[in-house]
């Protein structure tokens, strides 16, 4: 709570805060940590809730072993709570900045036109069903695989013996909540850089970008995922 302060006060009035939390296991137990709850409920005391979102990683490994493939008791945790927190109940946002492209049934139901009608659930849909938006609108559960073991970065690290970072996300968590919540030339910054994915991400599309790191090997690695300004 001592960091949401600080990001409170640095951040722009129309500006997002988003957080990757993953939920964790009660030491010895089967059960659940309700520690990234009771998180949520702190930041809201400070920041509006904008909405929360849910990333897939279909990659991840059975965890907790102990609970999962040993006893046989518990499923794999798979999914982890990304928080869209913001300053006022307006933020900048915009989600036709990351519409998904259409399902196969979607695209020919515009292709061939759909009959207005009022289906079983009592929904009235008109004519209006089958306008092309250029793709639908993505929903708040997140799917991507974690599975990067060739990246650049990863062959630049073990080159040069740097340990790598080891709990990278995909760029496309990143990649989401940038071009959802930030317009080109907008500064993106991110207090726990790690091997700084957010930091190329940004710079990838076209945004500033600050991002700090305390562990000095990670910092170091992180340079290696900007080619042009780091010369090896």
């Amino acid at each position: 709570m001592k960091f949401a302060k600080e990001f409170y006060r640095i951040l722009d009035d129309n500006g997002s805060l988003v957080i990757d939390i993953g939920g964790s296991w009660n030491k010895g137990k089967p059960t659940r940590s309700t520690y990234h709850f009771e998180l949520l409920i702190e930041l809201t005391k400070m920041f509006h809730l904008a909405q929360e979102f849910y990333w897939y990683n279909p990659a991840k490994l059975p965890s907790p072993a102990e609970w999962v493939t040993v006893r046989r008791i518990r499923v794999k945790d798979s999914v982890e709570l990304v928080i869209w927190l913001s300053k006022n109940p307006f933020p900048k946002a915009d989600n036709r900045n990351v519409l998904k492209p259409y399902s196969k049934d979607m695209q020919r139901l515009i292709d061939n036109g759909y009959k207005a009608k009022q289906r079983p659930s009592g929904h009235n849909i008109t004519n209006k069903f089958r306008k092309n938006n250029n793709g639908s609108i993505p929903p708040n559960l997140l799917q991507m695989g974690n599975t990067d073991s060739s990246s650049k970065y990863l062959k630049m690290c073990k080159k040069n013996n740097i340990k790598p970072h080891p709990a990278r996300y995909p760029k496309g968590l990143p990649k989401f909540f940038i071009e959802f919540l930030t317009e080109l030339g907008d500064l993106v910054f991110d207090p726990f850089g790690g091997s700084n994915v957010t930091g190329q991400v940004a710079q990838e599309l076209k945004r500033k970008w600050v991002s700090f790191e305390i562990i000095e090997n990670y910092l170091i690695g992180s340079q290696y995922r900007f080619p042009k300004v780091y010369q090896y």
